[in-house]
């Protein structure tokens, strides 16, 4: 049986108007959105020509966070998972949950308290939904926490992603990045004052200013880029029309 074990392998936006923010995101990154017919629930799933890469949702009432991109994370024995979780001071913020024919999942906290998801899939078939290269997929998770030594041991412990090199950022402190296996799926850095600490996923774009343009276009916000980073890409960062927090990455295409 293939393992799925540190897999990331599912992005999911739960936001207050999914029908608004899936016609946002089908018009900036290109993704093909459709009803997942899922019986009783009003859930979007957003596909590139390579598969399915995320899910959106309306955000539930009570819900312990506020809207935003969410990452599931792949497990062999989610049980086992949740008590290593707990074991390291993470907590279980909603129980395990049946999708048939998808799997098993749990909404969990890192003990610095970043929410994220838990999932023990249903079969053995890969999960597209992280690429490094790929359009239209994640390319990145990205973690700001106020404790960066201490959830770099808690995510290896739990999932065994490795800690890499680092950059070093100055004043910022270090960008640790994060391997599984032989490929860096991430990093790890220290939440700088005024920002919360959590998760950012960087979807890619095929053209980033064509991106930049089409978020203002669409009534998103566009607070920061196109900046260069490494391997020729550029980064923006800025907010859907729904105020929740987005991050594209992808290669200036004029010259």
């Amino acid at each position: 049986m293939t393992s799925t074990q540190g897999n990331p392998i599912w992005y999911e936006l739960m936001t207050p108007d999914p029908a608004g923010a899936a016609a946002f995101y089908a018009a900036v990154i290109g993704w093909d959105v459709r009803d997942a017919a899922q019986p009783g629930m009003d859930y979007q799933l957003a596909a590139t020509a390579n598969g399915d890469v995320g899910g959106m949702m309306k955000l539930p009432g009570g819900a312990p966070m506020a809207a935003g991109w969410f990452g599931y994370v792949g497990v062999d024995d989610l049980d086992a998972s949740l008590k290593i979780l707990g074991d390291a001071g993470g907590k279980l913020h909603m129980p395990p949950t049946e999708i048939p024919g998808v799997g098993r999942f749990a909404m969990v906290a890192d003990p610095q308290g970043v929410v994220f998801y838990l999932m023990q899939p249903a079969g053995e078939r890969a999960s597209p939904a992280f690429s490094p290269t790929l359009d239209g997929h994640c390319n990145w998770n990205e973690l700001s926490t106020n404790d960066q030594p201490g959830a770099l041991a808690f995510y290896q412990h739990l999932l065994g992603w490795a800690p890499g090199d680092a950059m070093d950022m100055g004043a910022m402190g270090e960008y640790r990045f994060i391997a599984h296996g032989d490929v860096v799926i991430g990093a790890v850095m220290t939440t700088q004052a005024g920002a919360q600490s959590g998760w950012t996923y960087y979807f890619r774009v095929a053209d980033i200013d064509a991106a930049a343009a089409q978020v203002v276009k669409m009534g998103g916000r566009v607070d920061h880029g196109p900046m260069p980073v490494p391997n020729d890409d550029h980064v923006i960062m800025g907010s859907d029309p729904q105020g929740v927090p987005f991050a594209f990455v992808g290669r200036q295409v004029a010259a």
